[in-house]
């Protein structure tokens, strides 16, 4: 079941194609990555599927449902972490999380405690639950902003530069989640620029280059495509390589 479909999505800002015309599909208990050199679109395209931006043209369907018919039902169903999320630094982790419960209608309540507790723990900030946000490390403010978009127990995650300010035993423990998850039928989509975690986490990867799809398939597939053996980042270099361009 494709759980993320793109079809012709193209956002234009004053006559400027930032993201032109992409189709994507991402079936259920995937990680799917997604590529780009900055400025590629990578992040237009993530907040069009996270609602944020509404697109010029084109289709977004997340598990099924069409996000310009029913944005409120898909927001249920997503969970957004982006590359520069906010944070209301004097509360504590904790008050954070409660307060995002509120927003989103969790009924309070030891079911709801124990939720917010698993996911601190999980996440390895058990000890910082009653401190104040703006103490946290980045990376900790990170992995924060993760315990909230697990918190609705969305069927899909969308995340912008997850690895982004964590140190290495932060970074294997996302990696190790979200493998985890999508074992458990989770379905993410994640942009980054850790060409080394795409390989070790993705299931399958897109390039996008000056808004277009450029190539896509499995690591082990981009590597034989772009003819150059070794990691994932030479055939990252490869294929990008030229500028304008493109591959259909």
């Amino acid at each position: 079941m494709a759980m993320i479909e793109l079809l012709g999505l193209t956002k234009v800002f004053r006559g400027f194609r930032a993201v032109d015309g992409i189709n994507l599909s991402v079936e259920k208990g995937r990680v799917f990555g997604f590529l780009g050199p900055n400025g590629a679109g990578k992040t237009t395209t993530i907040k069009m599927m996270a609602g944020v931006l509404k697109p010029s043209e084109g289709l977004i369907r997340m598990a099924g449902v069409n996000l310009n018919e029913k944005p409120e039902v898909v927001k249920q169903l997503v969970g957004f972490i982006p590359d520069r999320p906010y944070l209301y630094e004097k509360l504590t982790g904790k008050e954070f999380l409660g307060f995002i419960a509120d927003l989103y209608r969790i009924k309070r309540g030891k079911i709801r405690d124990e939720s917010i507790s698993s996911l601190l723990e999980l996440f390895e900030l058990s000890g910082w639950g009653d401190e104040l946000i703006e103490s946290y490390s980045h990376g900790m403010k990170q992995r924060l902003v993760m315990c909230s978009a697990l918190l609705i127990e969305p069927r899909i995650l969308v995340v912008d530069e997850p690895m982004v300010g964590l140190d290495p035993r932060a970074a294997r423990l996302v990696k190790n989640i979200f493998r985890d998850l999508a074992e458990k039928g989770k379905t993410i989509f994640m942009s980054t620029h850790s060409l080394e975690a795409a390989e070790e986490v993705c299931d399958e990867i897109a390039i996008i280059q000056k808004g277009r799809i450029i190539a896509g398939g499995t690591p082990e597939a981009l590597r034989d495509e772009a003819g150059t053996g070794g990691n994932l980042e030479k055939a990252f270099l490869k294929l990008t390589e030229g500028g304008p361009e493109f591959r259909e």
